[in-house]
C-alpha cells in the first residue's frame, strides 16, 4: 500500500525512528512532571498542637504549718494575749498569759486544772475573759471582810481606810457576792454583762443586768461605782 501512494506524500507524513523517540522522551518527562505537581499538591494531616498547662502557684511552707491552740501555748503569729491572774484550788495557781478570746475553762486548764473535790457550782466556765482579771476557783464568798458595810444603808458612818463604793469594773465575782441581795448567780451575770460591754459607763446601766428589779437596785446604787 505504502509503495503506490506518491514520494512527496511518504515524505511529508513518513515519521522517523530519530523523531518518535524525541517524542516519546518529551511525553515522559510531562507525565513526570505532572505526577510530581499532583503529589505535592496532596493534602497534608496537621497536628494540633499541644497545650501546656501552666503549674500552681507553690504553696509557702507558713501556710502548711499547724497553729499552735492549746492554752498557755505559743500565740498565732499576729495574735493578740491577755494576762489573767488563776487562783484557788487549781493544781498549778499563777499568771497565765493565753490567746485575746479565751474562756475560763481556758484558764483552768492552763493552770493544770481543778483539784478533785472542788465545787465549781458558781463557776461559768464558758465566759469569756478580760485582761488583768482573776479567776479564783473553790474559794469561799466572803474571805475576807468587806470595806462596804459602813456604807450600807442605815450603817455607821465610821468607815475605816479603804471604805467606800464596789468598782463595777474591776470587782470580782466574789466581791460582788458579797453585796446585799447579790449571789454567786447574779453577781456572775454582771461579770457577764461587764464583759459583753466592756464595762459599766454608769451605775445605772446595772438596770440592764438580768435579775436585777427596781428594788434591787435601789438597794445597790450608793455601793457601787461604775
Amino acid at each position: 500500500m505504502r509503495e503506490r501512494l506518491p514520494v512527496w506524500f511518504q515524505a511529508r507524513c513518513g515519521v522517523e525512528p530519530r523523531t518518535v523517540g524525541a517524542v516519546a522522551i518529551v511525553l515522559v518527562v510531562a507525565v513526570g512532571f505532572a505526577g510530581q505537581q499532583y503529589w505535592s499538591a496532596r493534602p497534608q494531616p496537621v497536628t494540633a498542637p499541644a497545650v501546656i498547662t501552666p503549674a500552681p502557684p507553690p504553696v509557702p511552707a507558713s501556710a502548711l504549718a499547724p497553729v499552735a491552740t492549746s492554752p498557755g501555748g505559743p500565740a498565732p503569729p499576729g495574735g493578740a494575749r491577755i494576762v489573767v491572774d488563776v487562783g484557788g484550788k487549781v493544781r498549778e495557781p499563777g499568771v497565765r498569759r493565753l490567746p485575746a478570746g479565751s474562756r475560763v475553762e481556758d484558764a483552768l486548764a492552763a493552770a493544770g486544772g481543778v483539784r478533785p473535790g472542788t465545787d465549781t457550782t458558781g463557776l461559768n466556765r464558758a465566759r469569756v475573759l478580760v485582761d488583768g482579771e482573776q479567776v479564783l476557783v473553790g474559794v469561799p464568798a466572803q474571805p475576807q471582810p468587806q470595806p462596804l458595810s459602813p456604807a450600807l444603808p442605815g450603817g455607821g458612818g465610821g468607815g475605816g481606810p479603804g471604805a467606800g463604793p464596789l468598782s463595777l469594773g474591776s470587782a470580782t465575782v466574789e466581791q460582788l457576792d458579797g453585796l446585799p441581795g447579790v449571789g454567786p448567780v447574779l453577781a456572775q451575770h454582771i461579770v457577764d454583762f461587764r464583759t459583753a460591754r466592756g464595762g459599766f459607763r454608769s451605775v445605772e446601766e446595772l438596770r440592764q443586768v438580768n435579775g436585777i428589779g427596781e428594788r434591787r437596785f435601789a438597794d445597790l446604787r450608793r455601793l457601787v461605782r461604775p
